[in-house]
């Protein structure tokens, strides 16, 4: 009889522990906040990429899916930016997101050019990947196999290349949330 009491009193305290975390578990899931589920998807972060040459690139993101639109990934919202200098020359681009994807820790996030001084670039469509690896990000764009973001007119949405460019040591602090669709 004794021992049949403390196998119940294990039982109940070992429920009493699941439960205790399930609850923790769940308020951390929501931040804290019952009523405030994650967003359902990101992008964040700066890193400048490394070149031997020693050009100027840097890419900063500032890309999210909302809780409400995690069914529709081009409902994202936010804007990227870009630029590559080398001895003065080059350009930058700003970036209005239209379209955002992830998957553990790599994203596609895509966007129409908002502002340039890259003569025709404004008004077309780019897209980035980028792989979130701790401080050994990479990333790669949809322009790699044409030149430059002025030949990307007809790019549909959330498309990009592999994420094959390094990023600097020291740089890389992109932040993937990843996206989980009901399917």
């Amino acid at each position: 009889m004794n021992w049949l009491s403390r196998r119940t009193r294990i039982a109940v305290l070992a429920t009493a522990l699941l439960l205790t975390a399930g609850t923790a578990g769940s308020a951390v899931a929501t931040g804290g906040h019952d009523h405030a589920p994650r967003e359902a998807a990101a992008l964040t972060g700066t890193a400048k990429l490394y070149r031997s040459a020693g050009d100027d690139i840097t890419f900063s993101f500032d890309a999210h899916l909302a809780a409400k639109d995690k069914a529709d990934p081009t409902k994202a919202t936010g804007t990227f930016r870009f630029s590559h200098y080398l001895h003065g020359d080059g350009a930058y681009a700003k970036v209005k997101v239209d379209c955002l994807l992830t998957g553990g820790k790599v994203a596609v996030v895509s966007g129409v050019i908002t502002e340039s001084d890259l003569p025709g670039a404004k008004g077309n469509r780019v897209g980035v990947t980028v792989h979130d690896l701790g401080r050994h990000d990479r990333l790669g764009y949809s322009w790699a196999s044409v030149g430059n973001p002025a030949e990307t007119k007809d790019l549909p949405k959330c498309v990009s290349s592999a994420p094959f460019e390094k990023v600097k040591q020291g740089t890389g602090d992109f932040h993937v949330v990843p996206w989980r669709p009901d399917f």
